[in-house]
């Protein structure tokens, strides 16, 4: 095992999956007066930012003191927002080839209501 001569700790290579700033940057963008008027509108509550600014400090505890229990906190925060992500379905249906009329020029003319 490494040992870091001037700390006289295990030398690690892991690092944060983010940079510390843009766990603050993703902290004062979700308590932006326009992220929250968004996200009240679309899902009718404000949403929590306690996460982001957790990340931001256990990042920086991180980068202090090399401590095992901020890099385990850190990586179930990630993993926990992966795996939230996931939970949603695609909006569109993917498709394997073109449609067959691809090639026609559009009708101009004929304008459809949306």
């Amino acid at each position: 095992m490494l040992l870091d001569l001037a700390m006289d700790r295990p030398v690690t290579t892991w690092r944060p999956p983010r940079a510390c700033e843009d766990y603050w940057s993703e902290f004062k963008h979700c308590k932006s007066f326009v992220n929250r008027f968004h996200h009240y509108y679309a899902y009718g509550s404000t949403q929590s930012c306690h996460q982001w600014k957790e990340d931001y400090n256990n990042c920086r505890e991180w980068e202090k003191s090399r401590s095992i229990e901020t890099q385990e906190a850190l990586q179930r925060s990630e993993r926990k927002r992966v795996a939230e992500q996931k939970n949603f379905d695609p909006v569109w249906e993917l498709r394997c080839e073109p449609p067959k009329d691809w090639h026609l020029p559009l009708n101009q003319d004929n304008t459809q209501d949306s």
